[in-house]
């Protein structure tokens, strides 16, 4: 029966459900004091990432404390690089780096397809311990990162504030760059398949500088490339969910809502009403609550959520964060947030 299935993965296939789904992007990491501690044993992100026994120990942390409906593998938009022959590290003081940045022909033909089973073993195991693990208490989430955004990324060579690079490739080599873009879309097409046959539920997309494109090039650079990512997860299994989420949307979500996925995840510099006005009926809406509302009050969060959660009502919705909780978040608070997300029909009922 359907009724036993995880509340979250219902409410995304648009089933009836007895309240919101809750739980938050990045709610395994940096703002948890049992992270910090085991980050402190464990220095190397990519070692706890793929670890498979410390990606799911870190994976589970906040379903032991909180009890989201949703536990996210703990992991990063990086991980299939090196299957591909695009080596990474992440540097807790500044984020991701390429050694060895994509700039020519010759470097985008000499990449290798990625085999998920062979080269991401880890990601497998772990996402197959969590099922097994929470059951049917919440959902399994799996995630990736969209082409544009992982090539942003190989081809700046780091995190930027303007993308020179990677647009100059764009607006001067635009063959160039689309080669690369269709190869990541191939592979990671794979990669989520991978992850759904391994336990993932439902998944998530992030394509999060793709709100650094004018809607123009979104549409020849990024939602092409996020379509052809969900046709090709959708032909093999359509029954699983997929949210599409990118920082600074609100002159896309139109766009977005074309790309053929079921859920787009507001940001939270777009009202919840107004974003629900703009997309089509049959879309779900994730979000979209302010993260640095985690910094305020008990009131103030639950008003938040009341007000995010009314907004929505009438529409499939997973309450969620508009991006990912903030490093410093006070954990009572991160308390707070699922505790009264998962109460909030009382919440409403007593205003």
């Amino acid at each position: 029966m359907t009724e036993s299935l995880p509340l979250l993965l219902r409410a995304a296939r648009g089933e009836s459900v007895s309240r919101t789904p809750v739980w938050m992007m990045r709610q395994a990491g940096r703002y948890m004091k049992v992270y910090r501690e085991l980050r402190e044993k464990y220095p190397s992100f990519r070692e706890r990432s793929e670890n498979p026994a410390l990606s799911y120990e870190i994976s589970m942390q906040p379903f032991h404390e909180f009890q989201p409906d949703g536990v996210i593998l703990f992991s990063d938009i990086l991980t299939p690089l090196p299957g591909m022959g695009i080596d990474f590290d992440i540097v807790e003081s500044k984020g991701p780096i390429i050694n060895n940045p994509i700039r020519t022909i010759q470097q985008i033909e000499d990449l290798s397809t990625l085999e998920p089973k062979e080269s991401l073993p880890f990601v497998g195991e772990v996402l197959n311990q969590l099922r097994k693990s929470v059951g049917n208490k919440a959902a399994v989430l799996g995630f990736v990162g969209a082409p544009w955004t992982l090539a942003a990324y190989v081809v700046e060579g780091k995190s930027s504030k303007n993308y020179s690079v990677i647009k100059a490739m764009a607006f001067r080599e635009p063959q160039m760059l689309h080669k690369l873009l269709n190869h990541f879309a191939e592979s990671i097409a794979k990669y989520l398949k991978y992850q759904i046959d391994s336990g993932a539920q439902v998944v998530q997309m992030f394509d999060s500088w793709a709100g650094q494109l004018s809607p123009t090039d979104y549409d020849t650079f990024a939602a092409p490339y996020q379509k052809k990512v969900v046709d090709l997860v959708k032909a093999t299994h359509p029954d699983t969910p997929m949210i599409l989420y990118i920082s600074g949307s609100a002159g896309v979500i139109e766009r977005m809502a074309a790309t053929g996925v079921d859920i787009i995840s507001l940001d939270w510099t777009v009202d919840m009403a107004e974003g629900c006005a703009r997309l089509p009926k049959d879309i779900g809406i994730q979000g979209n609550v302010d993260p640095g509302i985690l910094f305020g009050s008990s009131d103030m969060i639950k008003e938040r959520i009341i007000d995010t959660v009314l907004k929505a009502k009438g529409r499939k919705h997973i309450l969620n964060l508009g991006h990912g909780i903030l490093p410093g978040t006070p954990e009572e608070n991160a308390r707070t947030f699922f505790e009264a997300g998962k109460n909030v029909n009382n919440l409403i009922s007593a205003i």
